[in-house]
């Protein structure tokens, strides 16, 4: 993802900063997704998106656990998001985007009180979801879903 952003800027649309610390601040919330944000989140969208399209019961201790888990991360997310419109810094950037495919799944789910329960976490997962480009995905995914 760090790589593509590099190579593959979109002028006027960059998803990485060529500043220094604000590229260190970006990076630091990277790490936040894929280490503390990532496992629990993945783990709910197993029990409750993956194991009922299989028609298995989710465990709810599993549930109860990683809920847990995922409200502390966002407690900081809706911290940050004091300071800047996105976690990265002022502008949408991979720290941002990483997030999506998760947030997609989680708002289909009860789970999804979670980010409501957060004004600027709840703004800002509306925000990410309502990109034009996100939604074009979405779709996307929606459709192959129909045909299975």
């Amino acid at each position: 993802m760090r790589c593509i952003s590099h190579l593959y800027p979109k002028p006027g649309k960059e998803q990485v900063y060529m500043e220094p610390k604000m590229q260190g601040i970006a990076a630091a919330w990277i790490d936040v997704e894929d280490h503390q944000f990532h496992p629990p989140a993945s783990k709910l969208i197993s029990e409750l998106v993956y194991k009922a399209k299989n028609g298995q019961p989710a465990n709810e201790a599993v549930v109860a656990e990683e809920e847990a888990k995922l409200a502390r991360v966002l407690d900081a997310y809706e911290e940050r998001l004091i300071d800047s419109k996105f976690l990265g810094g002022d502008k949408f950037t991979s720290a941002d985007l990483t997030h999506l495919p998760y947030l997609y799944h989680l708002m289909r789910t009860p789970v999804k009180r979670l980010f409501e329960e957060r004004r600027r976490v709840s703004d800002w997962c509306a925000g990410m979801l309502a990109r034009p480009a996100w939604t074009k995905v979405a779709e996307m995914v929606e459709e192959a879903g129909r045909k299975v």
